[in-house]
């Protein structure tokens, strides 16, 4: 029996401890539904492949679609936890889910973009930056992502790389694209695409952005093109005037993949609970590196003994944000509902190659 003969016609989803209810129609994954209904659960690639939106599930039963282990285990499921993303509820549910906020969930629109600039920012990062038409308000929190919608129907997402403040002066947003080679839109991106191309965008998508009804010290970690939607929280705390102390741990290769140091130390002046440590992996002797060295996320762990009173904002390749997600909470007390992160995942990531 397939998963669509097996879903219910249309059930209810409740969410604890907020409240929140949904109702999901046949064939309709849990996440899907939420979205639909301005429901602002937690997720991140849509795709089974992040676990991003995984949450426990109180009552009911769901049958999951093709999903990878690393998202959520045979053990996990057998917990009772669940991935929104491609769980089918087939009874009313109820889920556990400490994310869920009633402000979060910005109208979902398809919109025609113009290719107003690209620029490089590094060997494989390419700053493109997209005007929006000017009749049409697009609302979105600082940290989410935006997917193109390709001729064929696929789709590949990246983070917004601007605050959502810049809308009222200059409808657009500004994106980090790396080079995948052999990747279909990312050589696109590199080889043909022009200033004025017009393409087909949807969002906004995503549950990572800063949570504002804290006061807690704030650790930002990014790897790579990461910092895309980190670049946005920055620019949003300081159009805000949020003072919270933070610190953003950048981590790549090479110096070189640390596309945007200049920016971010001019934003340090202006910013003085700011702080930026950027960490390099694999530095060679030509690089005259002298920072920090070694993986991104142990640098955080080199200096915080105790993350128990902090919210960490993690962004970038999923090995990075997962390793933060077990260390902080298991070996420096991170509440786990305090770990928000979006896992930026390739087309290889998502089938599991």
């Amino acid at each position: 029996m397939t998963i669509a003969e097996t879903a219910a016609a249309a059930v209810q989803i409740s969410v604890q401890p907020s409240g929140r209810t949904f109702t999901a129609q046949s064939g309709e994954s849990i996440l899907t539904a939420a979205i639909r209904s301005g429901v602002g659960l937690p997720y991140g690639c849509k795709d089974g492949a992040c676990g991003s939106c995984k949450c426990k599930k109180l009552s009911g039963s769901v049958v999951h679609g093709e999903h990878q282990a690393k998202a959520l285990s045979p053990a996990e499921q057998d917990a009772g936890y669940v991935l929104t993303c491609c769980a089918q509820p087939l009874t009313d549910v109820v889920l556990e889910s400490r994310q869920v906020t009633d402000e979060s969930a910005f109208p979902i629109k398809k919109l025609p973009v113009r290719v107003s600039s690209l620029g490089r920012a590094s060997h494989d990062v390419m700053v493109v930056k997209l005007q929006l038409p000017a009749v049409d308000t697009f609302r979105y929190h600082a940290g989410q992502y935006i997917e193109f919608i390709m001729k064929d129907g696929a789709r590949r997402a990246y983070s917004m790389a601007t605050a959502p403040h810049q809308q009222a002066t200059a409808p657009g947003v500004e994106l980090h694209i790396r080079h995948m080679p052999g990747g279909r839109f990312t050589d696109h991106v590199f080889t043909g695409m022009k200033e004025k191309e017009i393409l087909r965008v949807e969002g906004p998508f995503g549950s990572f952005f800063l949570r504002e009804d804290s006061a807690k010290p704030i650790v930002l970690l990014a790897s790579g093109t990461g910092f895309a939607p980190i670049k946005a929280l920055i620019e949003h705390m300081r159009f805000k005037n949020i003072g919270r102390p933070a610190t953003l741990y950048w981590g790549g290769r090479r110096p070189g993949d640390l596309y945007m140091d200049g920016w971010m130390r001019e934003q340090l002046a202006a910013m003085p609970q700011l702080r930026y440590v950027p960490v390099v992996s694999d530095a060679q002797p030509e690089d005259g590196w002298t920072g920090r060295t070694g993986f991104v996320h142990q640098a955080v762990l080199d200096d915080f003994a105790d993350l128990s009173g902090h919210q960490v904002y993690a962004c970038g390749a999923p090995v990075v944000v997962e390793s933060a997600r077990a260390a902080y909470t298991a070996e420096r007390g991170l509440p786990a509902d305090e770990f928000f992160a979006d896992a930026f995942t390739s087309e290889a990531d998502k089938h599991g190659g």
